[in-house]
C-alpha cells in the first residue's frame, strides 16, 4: 500500500499494517468528532510516526497512486476537517 503524508512525500506499507493504521485512525477521528484538540494532535503524530517507521520512503521523484493521503504534522484539526468535507482524503480505514 501506497501512503502520502502531504509535505512530505510518499511511503510504501505492507498490507499487514494496515490494523495498526486503522486503530489510529478510529482514534483519530473519535478525537475530531469530540473537538480533542489535544488529542488529535497527539494521535496524528502517532499516525504520522507509525506510517514513517513501517514504511519504507519512495524516492521524491516516484509519483505512485497513494491508497491513503494523510495531512501533514502541522495540520489542525480544523485543517482536517475542511479536507474530510471535500471529498474525504482520509477514506474510510
Amino acid at each position: 500500500m501506497i501512503v502520502r503524508i502531504m509535505g512530505e512525500g510518499q511511503v510504501k506499507l505492507a498490507d499487514s499494517h494496515f490494523t495498526e493504521l486503522n486503530k489510529l485512525d478510529d482514534e483519530l477521528l473519535a478525537e475530531m468528532e469530540s473537538g480533542d484538540e489535544e488529542g488529535f494532535r497527539r494521535t496524528l503524530g502517532a499516525l504520522l510516526d507509525a506510517v514513517r517507521r513501517m514504511g519504507t520512503p519512495l524516492p521524491d521523484d516516484a509519483l505512485e497512486p497513494s491508497e491513503l493521503i494523510l495531512p501533514s504534522p502541522d495540520a489542525t484539526l480544523e485543517d482536517v476537517r475542511e479536507m474530510l468535507s471535500d471529498d474525504g482524503l482520509i477514506p474510510g480505514v
